[in-house]
C-alpha cells in the first residue's frame, strides 16, 4: 500500500467489509448539490432509483414512502430517522421541549429545568389561540412572529403586535376551519406564534443568528457529534423595530436576504464560526464569553433528549440536523428551529469548502469502510460531545483564541485543520491495525 498521507486517508481499505466484502460501496442521492459531489469523489458507485443500495441520502418524502416498506441488510445507511419530524416539525420541537421541561421540574429539580429556558415562549395555533390571546394580552405592546410549522426559508413568515392583525389572518380562507359538511375543503395550515427577540445581539447594527450543525448515529444510547465549523448569517439591512414588516431587516435566510435590491453575492451575508469567536473574545470578557457557549451545548443536549424516548431508533438511520441560534443582547444564546435537511447548497466558494468537509466528515464518521475503532472523540471537524453521557476533553488544550475552561469535549467556532487531523487519525489507525 501506498506510504504516504494522502494514500493513508484516501486508500486504506480494511481487507473485509461487514455486508459489503470487497465490492464498491452502492449510493443513491435525491440532491444535485454538495452531498452528490462528496459522494461522486469517493471511490463508490452511483446506482440508479429502483437498484440496490448501501447508503442512501434521501429525503424525507422517501422515508414516508418507502422506509417501512424496505428490506435493508445490516450494514445499509440512510440518513433520516423514521419520525425526524419530532425535532425538526417547529410546532413538535416546541411541544416535546415543553413536555421535558416538566418532567424535569417533576423528576429532578427546578434549576435543572430552568436550563431549558433557551425557546420563545410558543404557541401552535389554531388548537391553541385562545391561550395565546390570554398572553397576548398580558404583555401589550410585544412582538410575535408568525410561521408556518412546515415550510422553510423564511416562507410564510410575519411579525405582529396588534391583536386585529392576526383577526385579519384568522378570518383567511388558509386559516378558517373547515366546516363538517364540505369535506373536500382543505384542513388549515398550522402555524406557530413566538415572542419576538426584540433584542438581539448586533453586529454592525445588522441583526443574525448562528447555523450549527450536529450530527446523531444513535439515539439508543444517544452518540452526537458537533461540528466545530458553521457560519452566522446576517440581514443585508441595519435592525430597527421601526418597520416590523420589512423581512430584510428580519430574516436572515440566505433565501431571504439575496433578494435583497442592494445585495451584493460575492460579498455574502456569512461570517465563519471562528471568525464570529474571534469577535466576541475580542469585545466581551472570556468567561461571558465561555458561559454563552456552555448554554449553547445546553441547548443541542436537551434539545435530543426531549425526542430521546420517542425518536424511532434504527442502527441504519443518522440524522445531520442544522441547528438555528440567535443570540441575545445579553448573550443568551435562543433556539429557534432545527432543521433534518440543512441546506448543502453553496452561497459562495467559502460556503463550498465548509459544507465539503463538513459532508466528508460526516461519511467517515458514518464509517461505511468499518475503518473507526467507535472509540473516536474527533474526526475531522466532528467533536464527540455526548456518549450516553457527556464526553470529557483530552487533556492538553486546543488551538483556540478562547479555549473553553470546562470540561466537554466541544469547541464550537475553535480552530479545525480537519485534514491533518484525518490524516494523523488514519496513520494511527493503520499502524494499530498492522500490529
Amino acid at each position: 500500500m501506498n506510504k504516504g498521507g494522502r494514500a493513508n486517508l484516501q486508500n486504506y481499505r480494511p481487507v473485509i467489509r461487514k455486508g459489503i466484502g470487497d465490492r464498491p460501496i452502492r449510493f443513491k442521492c435525491s440532491l444535485q448539490n454538495t452531498i452528490l459531489d462528496v459522494l461522486r469523489s469517493k471511490n463508490w458507485v452511483e446506482v440508479k432509483e429502483d437498484a440496490d443500495f448501501d447508503f442512501n441520502w434521501a429525503d424525507v418524502g422517501w422515508m414516508k414512502e418507502y422506509f417501512d416498506h424496505f428490506y435493508m441488510q445490516e450494514h445499509v445507511r440512510i440518513n433520516h430517522f423514521r419520525n425526524h419530524y419530532e425535532l425538526t416539525r417547529k410546532n413538535l420541537m416546541v411541544k416535546n421541549l415543553k413536555r421535558y421541561r416538566k418532567q424535569l421540574e417533576r423528576e429532578v429539580s427546578k434549576v435543572e429545568a430552568s436550563r431549558c429556558d433557551f425557546f420563545p415562549m410558543t404557541f401552535e395555533l389554531p388548537s391553541e389561540y385562545h391561550m395565546f390571546v390570554d398572553e397576548f394580552k398580558r404583555n401589550p405592546g410585544s412582538i410575535w412572529i408568525m410561521k408556518p410549522v412546515a415550510k422553510s426559508q423564511g416562507k410564510g413568515i410575519f411579525l405582529f403586535k396588534k391583536l386585529k392583525d392576526i383577526m385579519e389572518w384568522k378570518k383567511s380562507d388558509s386559516y378558517r376551519p373547515r366546516d363538517s359538511k364540505d369535506e373536500e375543503k382543505e384542513q388549515p395550515e398550522t402555524y406557530i406564534v413566538s415572542r419576538y427577540i426584540e433584542r438581539p445581539y448586533l453586529i454592525g447594527g445588522r441583526k443574525f443568528d448562528l447555523r450549527v450543525y450536529v450530527l446523531v448515529n444513535s439515539y439508543i444510547p444517544l452518540k452526537a457529534w458537533l461540528y466545530r465549523s458553521g457560519f452566522a448569517r446576517f440581514s443585508n439591512s441595519r435592525f430597527s423595530l421601526e418597520s416590523i414588516d420589512d423581512t430584510f431587516v428580519h430574516l436572515t435566510n440566505v433565501a431571504v436576504q439575496k433578494t435583497a435590491p442592494d445585495y451584493d453575492p460575492e460579498k455574502g451575508c456569512k461570517w465563519s464560526m471562528q471568525q464570529f469567536r474571534q469577535y466576541l473574545t475580542a469585545r466581551h470578557d472570556i468567561q461571558d464569553v465561555e458561559e454563552m457557549y456552555r448554554k449553547m451545548n445546553d441547548i443541542f443536549i436537551k434539545s435530543l433528549q426531549s425526542v430521546q424516548k420517542i425518536m424511532i431508533n434504527d442502527k441504519h438511520c443518522f440524522e445531520l440536523y442544522g441547528y438555528d441560534i440567535l443570540i441575545g443582547h445579553d448573550l443568551k444564546p435562543w433556539l429557534i428551529e432545527v432543521n433534518a435537511s440543512p441546506s448543502l447548497t453553496a452561497s459562495s466558494q467559502d460556503d463550498y469548502n465548509l459544507k465539503v468537509g463538513l459532508l466528508e466528515d460526516m461519511l467517515h464518521i458514518i464509517d461505511m469502510e468499518n475503518k473507526l475503532t467507535g472509540k473516536e472523540k474527533r474526526v475531522g471537524g466532528f467533536d464527540l460531545m455526548w456518549d450516553d453521557g457527556p464526553v470529557m476533553a483530552e487533556e492538553g488544550g486546543v488551538d483556540c483564541i478562547s479555549p473553553p475552561s470546562y470540561s466537554t469535549n466541544t469547541f464550537l467556532g475553535c480552530h479545525v485543520d480537519r485534514k491533518a487531523q484525518l490524516r494523523q487519525l488514519f496513520k494511527h489507525l493503520a499502524a494499530n491495525k498492522k500490529t
